[in-house]
């Protein structure tokens, strides 16, 4: 991370305590609806538990028992799970440097590398404050998340039918509701939007499962008609030589 300017103050430790926290309660208590809707699609609760202990990536692991509720292919819902899982490793590439942790700690900091550590990690201005921020942030998500999932497997099962409840929505919706904030500019809603209707609209005539792979095709298209836009602008701002003066020639 680069230093900071000179004169530039440090950050409260209290201060990132109190933020990193805030996350990660607000995010860790939707692992609830993860328990439920993992339970509803017909995993066991060691199943769920181990999904939340070991996966530990929230858009995952919805999108994995969501294909399986629907009747998806293992495979299928696997793969689209993993791909949505693959931004973690770019992120882990950025944290590496910013926090620079001891080589005997990074496999079990990997674990942490998710949207929210992330989030909080980069929004600090100096190493100290970004190593406090993102264990704080890991380690509260972690236990409540896990807290959460073990709760909701279990409530699930003494319920009965979630989709009675509607708790089979549970899950969509707190992807959804955790998607939306991130959508900051046009190109990445234009993706959320193409990613949108290529899931619906494929989802009556391929197998559960595979849509969520085939809208994953919605960001390398925006980002190639964005490209090919940049490219004609730039061609038609570059405006011809300005004529030598008769006096020159």
């Amino acid at each position: 991370m680069a230093a900071r300017p000179a004169g530039y103050p440090a950050r409260p430790d209290r201060a990132v305590v109190r933020d990193a926290l805030g996350v990660g309660v607000a995010v860790g208590l939707s692992g609830f609806a993860f328990g439920v809707t993992s339970a509803g699609s017909g995993l066991g609760l060691l199943q769920t538990c181990a999904l939340s202990l070991l996966v530990f990536t929230g858009a995952s692991q919805f999108a994995l028992v969501g294909a399986l509720a629907a009747g998806g292919n293992p495979f299928a819902a696997a793969a689209g799970a993993f791909f949505l899982g693959v931004r973690n490793a770019f992120y882990g590439l950025r944290l590496s440097q910013v926090l620079a942790l001891p080589r005997a700690l990074r496999p079990l900091a990997a674990q942490w590398v998710i949207d929210e550590t992330t989030a909080v990690t980069l929004a600090q201005p100096d190493r100290r404050a970004a190593r406090i921020g993102f264990t704080v942030t890991g380690l509260s998500l972690y236990l409540l998340w896990n807290l959460t999932t073990l709760l909701g497997a279990l409530g699930a099962k003494a319920i009965g039918d979630t989709g009675a409840w509607g708790l089979d929505a549970a899950g969509p919706a707190v992807f959804l509701a955790l998607l939306a904030p991130m959508l900051r500019t046009a190109t990445e809603r234009a993706v959320a939007a193409l990613a949108v209707l290529l899931g619906l609209g494929l989802l009556p005539v391929l197998p559960a499962g595979v849509p969520v792979l085939v809208a994953a095709l919605a960001a390398p298209a925006a980002l190639f008609v964005k490209g090919r836009g940049r490219g004609e602008d730039g061609t038609a701002a570059q405006a011809p030589a300005p004529a030598a003066p008769e006096e020159d020639r």
